[in-house]
């Protein structure tokens, strides 16, 4: 089965494909595999208020481009004491315009740390945000995975990506940036929805309908 996996993120479609790497006969593709050039199309593809939204709204256009089954997610940080900020708008929540990469996330990070300056460590709680959308001839399914943890005020690791070194997971003592690839999956919020996002490929999968 060949599938689309819809980002031009190579962190997320390595994350991904990690997690769903114990599926057999299952093929992933990247938008580069497929041949799907970037567009500025892309860049309204996340306008909407909810993670799941913006995830659907991602796998409906690159299945209509690409024609195969389509795995797309929108995922974020929400922070309590700014009312679920960044979320959506995780990716893009520093002010500094025009930045990507590395230099985005830093920015991110930075910024992160500021409008949480002078807040205690008790009050500091955040999550991660998944939700994933499979979309395919028999529909389109989501699949949500959340992970509760704390911001740091200070970055620990250099693992992972995006705000991995503020994110205190108290349930192993460390920074998601701070885990292996293994346990970050094992305890990420990415690696919950596409955990589900696989139990369902495998329940539906020809062979066990056969």
């Amino acid at each position: 089965m060949r599938v689309l996996v819809a980002t031009r993120s190579a962190h997320k479609l390595q994350e991904i494909g990690e997690i769903l790497g114990s599926l057999e006969d299952l093929e992933l593709l990247g938008l580069d595999d497929a041949g799907i050039a970037p567009s500025p199309a892309e860049a309204d593809l996340e306008p909407f208020e909810t993670f799941l939204e913006n995830a659907a709204s991602k796998a409906r256009y690159f299945r209509g481009l690409s024609g195969l089954p389509t795995i797309a997610d929108d995922s974020g940080l929400e922070v309590e004491v700014l009312e679920g900020a960044p979320g959506v708008r995780s990716k893009r929540f520093a002010p500094d315009q025009g930045l990507e990469g590395l230099a985005r996330d830093q920015a991110n990070n930075r910024h992160l740390v500021e409008r949480l300056r002078g807040v205690p460590p008790e009050r500091r709680q955040a999550r991660y945000v998944c939700e994933a959308v499979l979309l395919d001839d028999d529909g389109e399914r989501s699949f949500r995975g959340e992970a509760p943890g704390f911001i740091l005020e200070t970055e620990q690791g250099d693992g992972g990506f995006g705000y991995d070194p503020l994110f205190y997971d108290p349930d192993v003592s460390t920074t998601f940036a701070c885990l292996d690839r293994d346990g970050k999956n094992a305890r990420s919020h990415r690696g919950k929805a596409f955990r589900a996002l696989a139990a369902h490929l495998r329940e539906t999968s020809p062979s066990d309908r056969a």
